[in-house]
């Protein structure tokens, strides 16, 4: 049995909140966007040159053109001036359209990652994982890191370009303004690091607090007739308010935290103007500076504090993408326990020989759910697998699919170890019908298609006549077109079970494998299929669990199983002149339905 994970690489939820080596992985998916990326910094560059131009060009008009009376040199300034403002406009709003579009492909490129990865993770990870938690990260962690990734580059080079322009131009118009200017630096950084680590653990926090409610609402969702059924609507939203409540005050506490911070940065920044403003003021009494150059050095003063500012939300941004990051990288270090070999053996088409010896196998240490078992389904035979509840008997199905891995012994397949094959070469020769029969949102048509992609209309609606299915289907109010919507909601769990039954049919497998496929159909419909389950059994490996006596006793073996362990092997009959454990699963269970049937 193959391990989910194998630690989390780069995350760093106890190592502090801001993580270079997360950053330098989360900007990595810029690396296909370069040009895109190029052009968004070329406009912020040109931005950044329009807009430090305005404060000059008014020094000038003040200090240059109106004392000397030139109209005409009035009008250049002024023309220069608007020109530079259409030039900002046209540049900004380039700069917005490129970072719109590295955005989209940022978030687009991120979900299909994470979801294509967790297609190849193995079951055993969803055993083990709440589904919401999942589903948020997929979908909420997404977000910020996608912001941070997407604009959070265009963001730092817009400020330090700005920043460096604007620092540059006070220093050639006042050295000693520029000065009082930068003396409230210190007090900002002191600021930003003190509240650094409480800020990051609270970002921490809030994903944390969303996945809870997303996995609630999940829950809610696919439970909804359970808690409808027994009338614990009020005690189940008792639970997701108390979730709601904690997500609540998660969100609560960061913004008590940017109520402070923030606040805090711009009552330096003001500190930081008047002292220019009381300066600059008592240079101008004093003659030592012009009032065109203090109306511009006012002007860059708040093109100066801006880019601070902007810095200050963009380290916020930066925690709030880490937090979210530590949740997506970790999902994606996780490693599938299940994978092919070094040099897998690929399957050609199976004769269907199927053989268990020995087989071992635990979800937990210390926990064995099988032991020693030994089943063997020979190519064109059917067996059967019985069992009270918890014997093993769905676990033994998984091992064959290699779900998992077996711990002790080996499953082989026309006597190839699994463990040594493609799995692919496998799960494509399996056919599989569960006992809630799962369809897709989609059409019926497609739904029975996704046995065999390639499979025409016509193949389609042969299967299913051949499973009992057409007329279900042409009853609905498209027919083979009608959606079926989330897990088939709109049909009955017998309409559901043929569809499923007709899938299985269609992808022609070599081994079928029914687990409890009949179980949850009334008896009516079963017949219906009794003929279908027949020509579906023809020439193929059968292995079927399943506790309808219909089915058990036309096996050609049937395996009894308790505990994990194979107790009893033989046929209907056989089984039942042994007294056994089979006899008493019969008596309980199967002699009303075969009074019934006979």
């Amino acid at each position: 049995m193959g391990g989910w994970g194998h630690g989390f690489g780069l995350a760093a939820a106890d190592k502090g909140s801001f993580d270079p080596k997360l950053l330098r992985r989360a900007m990595g998916f810029l690396n296909p966007y370069g040009g895109l990326v190029a052009g968004a910094v070329f406009c912020v560059f040109v931005v950044t040159v329009s807009d430090l131009m305005g404060p000059a060009l008014l020094q000038r008009v003040i200090d240059v053109d109106i004392p000397s009376g030139s109209v005409s040199g009035l009008m250049g300034t002024l023309l220069f001036y608007l020109l530079s403002v259409v030039v900002n406009a046209l540049a900004t709003g380039a700069q917005t359209y490129m970072t719109g579009m590295i955005s989209q492909w940022v978030i687009y490129e991120l979900r299909s990652q994470v979801f294509s990865h967790l297609q190849t993770l193995s079951l055993s990870f969803y055993d083990t994982r709440e589904m919401g938690d999942t589903i948020s990260r997929l979908t909420n962690d997404v977000g910020p890191l996608n912001e941070l990734i997407s604009n959070g580059l265009i963001t730092l080079a817009n400020t330090l370009l700005s920043l460096g322009g604007v620092v540059i131009s006070m220093m050639l118009m006042s050295v000693r303004l520029s000065l009082f200017t930068f003396s409230v630096m210190p007090l900002m950084l002191l600021i930003s690091i003190v509240f650094r680590g409480w800020i990051g653990q609270a970002y921490r926090e809030i994903r944390k607090r969303v996945a809870e409610v997303t996995a609630r609402v999940e829950e809610g969702f696919a439970g909804v007739r359970i808690v409808q059924s027994f009338a614990q609507e009020n005690r189940f939203m008792s639970g997701f308010r108390a979730v709601n409540e904690a997500n609540r005050v998660a969100n609560m506490d960061a913004a008590m935290l940017r109520s402070v911070y923030f606040p805090a940065i711009e009552v330096v920044s003001t500190l930081g103007i008047v002292l220019v403003l009381w300066f600059g003021g008592m240079s101008i009494l004093r003659h030592e500076v012009s009032i065109g150059v203090m109306v511009a050095f006012i002007f860059y003063l708040f093109r100066f504090f801006q880019p601070i500012r902007n810095l200050t939300i963009l380290y916020d941004q930066v925690l709030a993408a880490m937090a979210a990051s530590e949740r997506i990288f970790e999902l994606l270090d996780m490693e599938p326990g299940i994978v092919d070999p070094v040099d897998p053996v690929h399957l050609p088409r199976i004769e269907g020989h199927v053989q268990f010896d020995a087989v071992s196998f635990a979800y937990k240490e210390d926990e064995p759910v099988l032991r020693e078992v030994d089943i063997e389904a020979k190519p064109g035979e059917m067996i059967a697998i019985v069992g009270a509840t918890g014997a093993g008997k769905t676990t033994t199905i998984s091992l064959l699919c290699r779900f998992y891995d077996v711990l002790g012994g080996a499953v082989l397949v026309d006597g190839h170890d699994l463990r040594g094959i493609a799995i692919q070469s496998l799960r494509t020769q399996l056919g599989i019908v569960l006992q809630e029969g799962f369809l897709f949102s989609d059409t019926v048509r497609e739904n029975i298609r996704y046995g065999r992609l390639e499979a025409t209309d016509q193949e389609v609606e042969e299967a299913a006549r051949a499973v009992g299915a057409h007329d279900y289907v042409m009853r609905l109010a498209q027919g083979y077109d009608t959606e079926v919507r989330e897990r088939g909601a709109k049909l009955s769990m017998g309409e559901r079970q043929l569809i499923c039954l007709a899938r299985a049919l269609i992808a022609d497998p070599r081994i079928l494998i029914l687990d409890e496929a009949t179980s949850s159909i009334d008896p009516y419909t079963e017949l219906v299929i009794q003929e279908a389950l027949l020509k579906l059994f023809e020439g193929r490996t059968a292995i079927v669990i399943a506790h309808r006596l219909s089915t058990v006793r036309r096996a050609d073996r049937i395996y009894v199983m308790d505990h994990g362990q194979v107790v009893e092997v033989g046929s209907h009959a056989e089984l039942l002149a042994q007294n056994g454990i089979y006899t008493n699963l019969y008596e309980m269970q199967f002699k009303s339905q075969e009074e019934e049937e006979d």
